[in-house]
């Protein structure tokens, strides 16, 4: 199965996969902010160069990972629900970008999300 695919993309999934397995729960927070930054950066990209299929499998990540991220928020604190309530509108916007993209809206989504890394995860972004 792995033949059929690029070599790059499959060393990519498996180092993910291998990162995952290895991971506490502070890695994988950090590996999902890393996952939306990554393929919203490739959507927008894509999007400029006008290739359909890179960009629906980007925003198809970002979603994954956005839904990753909104399902681990725990707690009941302010900060709890400030999470929640970004990650829910972060993923109505790349939802909203997949039938009309927006390209504005979705670096605004992924700066925020540099922000929200550097602030929680330490200055690493």
């Amino acid at each position: 199965m792995l033949a059929l695919r690029d070599p790059a993309q499959a060393y990519r999934r498996v180092d993910f996969e291998a990162r995952v397995s290895g991971a506490d729960q502070r890695e994988l927070v950090r590996m999902c902010y890393e996952r939306v930054i990554s393929s919203l950066g490739s959507a927008i990209h894509a999007h400029g160069k006008g290739d359909n299929s890179v960009k629906s499998k980007a925003l198809t990540q970002a979603l994954s990972a956005l839904t990753a991220l909104q399902v681990g928020v725990s707690g009941e604190d302010t900060m709890a629900g400030a999470l929640a309530h970004f990650y829910t509108a972060a993923r109505h916007a790349v939802l909203d970008s997949v039938l009309e993209f927006d390209g504005r809206t979705l670096r605004n989504v992924r700066q925020d999300i540099i922000d929200i890394a550097a602030h929680l995860m330490g200055g690493d972004h």
